[in-house]
């Protein structure tokens, strides 16, 4: 049997009141508020994030795969996944996967990763997804459209949620697309789309799911049901026979938004993290056709309580004050002062130092046993040279040794926090701090590493991504 041995999420710290939109807009609010990317995160930085929390206490080398699902990858030709895969110090000899241009890339990537499973050509088969969608501004897309990410590890061992049967089926429709000089995600009238695509598409889904393996929705605790906004979702779940207040899993609409390929599987992880052992769950994925699935939830569900994932993340927030603040964090609007000078980089620098950059690696010295960061060939405590291992601090807890804030840096999100951190066991790095308020960091806080965007590149076309810290709870 195949299924989900661990899970993870993530939602950005930052959220925008919707009636911020819509008095910038000058158009009705739908209500609630959206997570919104700060402007260091992308959707490699929140699936490392989703990532890290799914396998904590996990052999990493035990994981033979890694599928990235997006319809937001910052690159269009070069592989994210094995970016992820660096970030997260996985092994070498790892296959490697992206999925994208399409809702349904999610559910594409479970459904890959179960196959994979299946097949026996891997054990352990690591799943992210993550979107940073745009909606034109004053359209109803810039208030439903929301920030997150999601990781899966789906093995055939020690199963905290069993899969017990799925369905499938592609439909060409067009309903949401963007074009390759897009920033913006277009779309057809939505009375059209919502009742030839979506609807009909996701309940010929569900009801050939059920029929096949002989399911009536009673038979299931919950529903993790993607929609497009919250009136399509509330309808769909009605039709299927699911009773709202009961089975269907709270879509996040009015508190994070539609997270696109991530959607659906953040729903099923809220509802994995209030499930208990018995529980049957529906998953039902919606993009140019339908996927769905049929999960049971074992005893080793109670082993996953302590992750973090949609319910922590849920109640670490920041309220962005304006929405001028929003479009600077998304860089929709530039100024002058948040304008960066001219950054030259080099590729093969990145190559050399890719351990240090990426998986944050230092050395430990084989003589006096100190570690150090960044790698050291001369140890600054016995002088041995070239006598040392890699040893990695990105799982490291840490306290800040002293700090300083900058209220002039050009950044489009001042001030800037930029830290000495102390690691546990030996190690010290200045690196800055994000996901804070500032006001309250203090000498002695504990904080933890965190991957982020350091900048973008423009004069190479790069993205340059390192590791900073944040506020440990």
């Amino acid at each position: 049997m195949v299924g989900i041995v661990s899970y993870g999420a993530h939602i950005p710290f930052y959220r925008l009141s919707r009636d911020e939109i819509a008095k910038a807009m000058g158009r009705p609010s739908v209500g609630g508020e959206k997570a919104v990317a700060s402007h260091d995160e992308d959707s490699i930085t929140m699936s490392v994030s989703a990532a890290r929390e799914c396998i904590k206490g996990i052999d990493k080398e035990k994981i033979d795969a890694l599928f990235f699902a997006s319809t937001t990858a910052p690159y269009k030709e070069k592989q994210c996944a094995s970016l992820i895969a660096s970030a997260m110090d996985l092994k070498g000899d790892i296959s490697v996967a992206d999925y994208a241009n399409s809702l349904r890339a999610g559910t594409n990537a479970l459904r890959a990763a179960i196959d994979a499973v299946n097949g026996k050509s891997a054990r352990l088969v690591l799943v992210t997804a993550a979107d940073c969608r745009l909606g034109t501004p004053g359209s109803e897309f810039e208030q439903i459209f929301g920030d997150g990410a999601v990781a899966l590890l789906i093995g055939d061992q020690n199963l905290a949620a069993e899969m017990e049967g799925s369905y499938t089926h592609s439909d060409e429709f067009m309903d949401q697309w963007r074009m390759g000089e897009d920033n913006f995600v277009r779309s057809w009238e939505a009375r059209f789309v919502r009742l030839h695509g979506y609807t009909k598409t996701v309940q010929e889904g569900v009801s050939q799911l059920m029929n096949k393996f002989e399911l009536k929705p009673e038979d299931f605790a919950k529903l993790a049901l993607y929609g497009p906004e919250p009136r399509s979702h509330k309808d769909l779940a009605r039709l299927l026979g699911f009773d709202a207040k009961t089975q269907v899993q709270d879509p996040l609409f009015d508190r994070v938004g539609n997270t696109g390929c991530a959607f659906a599987l953040m729903l099923l992880v809220a509802a994995l993290e209030e499930s208990k052992s018995g529980d049957r769950i529906l998953l039902a994925g919606y993009g140019d056709g339908c996927d769905v699935f049929s999960l049971k939830v074992s005893e080793a569900m109670a082993k996953l309580k302590d992750r973090r994932a949609i319910n922590y993340y849920l109640a670490s927030k920041r309220m962005l004050p304006s929405y001028a603040s929003y479009q600077k964090i998304r860089q929709l609007i530039t100024s002058e002062l948040t304008r960066q000078p001219p950054v030259e980089m080099f590729v093969p620098v990145l190559w050399r130092a890719r351990a240090e950059i990426l998986s944050l690696h230092g050395s430990k010295c084989h003589n006096c046993g100190e570690v150090q960061f960044p790698i050291q060939r001369v140890c600054a405590y016995c002088g041995s040279k070239d006598n040392f291992e890699q040893a990695g601090f990105s799982d490291k807890k840490g306290s800040v040794f002293t700090y300083t804030i900058d209220n002039m840096a050009p950044t489009v999100d001042p001030p800037i926090v930029r830290c000495v951190v102390d690691f546990e066991g030996g190690g010290r790095m200045v690196c800055l701090m994000a996901d804070c308020e500032p006001d309250k960091v203090a000498i002695g806080m504990p904080v933890e590493m965190i991957f982020r965007k350091l900048l973008d590149v423009e004069n190479a076309g790069l993205h340059s991504y390192f590791w900073k810290c944040k506020p440990s709870t």
